[in-house]
């Protein structure tokens, strides 16, 4: 018998496996990361307009929804681009053209698309959000949803090539792009918007302003956790937790434009992640990648030191109201919950049978 490369038939004739395409080159990745970018700098645009310039937003129709929808449109366009340079291999382009890490983003483009189209009826109808009521709007949800899977698709693409250098450049900056995108709808909870450790705690009603102020450490933590971790099991990447932190903290500080305390915590916390990367890079070398509690291990020094970085940064600018036992026990609580995190992002440990 003579061997074919033809694969065995489907149902109605069709081959059952889809034809393999080129995975996307570096150029490709950067592309969408600069894209990509634009697409943060019209959302971050558009919530500094909420927060600082409401009175100017009328409708759905603003200067900053232009700059949010044209990073989209050149985003999108790109990574239908991608998988329609590829026909020749995939003549169905649109079903089996995406290179690998993209064919998630094409579904954040639809995703992304749907909830535009339902911000303009949502704008249009029942007017502009404000507060937590932008945060909470259904339809800033589902924008945000399929841009974190839109602005990923360099991340996915830099796991699967299993490659360093300029790759992982580009995929540590995907990365803190998809984690920036999270942010926008995260003001109420976020510790870089939070002074609240500047304040005592035993003025009237200020123990529940702590509370808020240690719940915002606790919900952080997981913000950056969580990208960083998934980042980390797969290697120690040189520069991914201070890449993260900064790309966070700076997009809720371009949005009410930069407050002395809080800014001067986020510098703290942006020095508390660079001491981490080189922690943690310089544990790779000496421990290696598979040493016991190696997650557990690094999200605990991220959360330690980027918080007691932050916290460092208020004490400088404006002093600390907490007590020392409130102010370490959230280094503790979140370094505590940056091993949980650790733990659950960890590998499952071989059979030993």
């Amino acid at each position: 018998m003579t061997r074919t490369d033809t694969a065995p038939a489907g149902i109605g004739g069709r081959t059952g496996r889809r034809p393999e395409v080129a995975p996307a080159s570096r150029r490709e990745d950067l592309v969408a990361v600069l894209l990509g970018a634009c697409l943060v700098g019209g959302a971050l645009a558009d919530g500094w307009a909420h927060t600082s310039r409401l009175e100017t937003i009328e409708g759905f129709f603003t200067p900053w929804h232009g700059l949010l929808y044209a990073g989209f449109a050149g985003s999108a366009g790109w990574i239908c681009w991608l998988a329609y340079r590829r026909r020749d291999r995939a003549p169905r382009w649109w079903r089996d053209g995406w290179p690998r890490g993209y064919r998630v983003s094409a579904i954040g483009v639809a995703v992304f698309a749907a909830g535009g189209l339902a911000d303009l009826v949502w704008h249009e109808t029942l007017g502009v959000e404000v507060g937590l009521d932008a945060e909470f709007s259904p339809s800033h949800l589902l924008l945000d949803g399929g841009a974190v899977l839109l602005l990923t698709g360099p991340l996915r693409s830099w796991w699967a090539s299993r490659e360093g250098g300029a790759r992982a450049a580009t995929g540590v900056a995907s990365l803190t792009l998809g984690t920036m995108a999270t942010t926008i709808l995260l003001g109420h909870s976020s510790a870089f918007l939070s002074a609240a450790a500047t304040r005592e705690t035993g003025a009237a009603g200020a123990q529940q302003a702590a509370v808020l102020g240690v719940d915002a450490y606790l919900v952080t933590t997981v913000v950056i956790g969580v990208p960083f971790l998934l980042s980390h099991r797969r290697r120690a990447t040189p520069g991914a937790a201070t890449a993260v932190v900064t790309g966070v903290a700076l997009f809720a500080l371009v949005m009410f434009e930069f407050p002395v305390p809080q800014t001067w915590g986020a510098v703290g916390a942006v020095a508390g992640a660079a001491l981490a990367d080189l922690v943690l890079c310089r544990s790779d070398a000496v421990r290696g990648p598979d040493a016991a509690l190696r997650l557990p291990v690094a999200g605990a020094v991220l959360a330690a030191l980027v918080w007691g970085g932050h916290l460092t940064g208020l004490a400088l600018a404006d002093g600390i109201g907490w007590t020392p036992e409130v102010w370490s026990g959230v280094v503790t609580l979140t370094a505590l919950e940056g091993a949980l995190l650790g733990g659950l992002a960890a590998r499952p440990l071989p059979d030993a049978n």
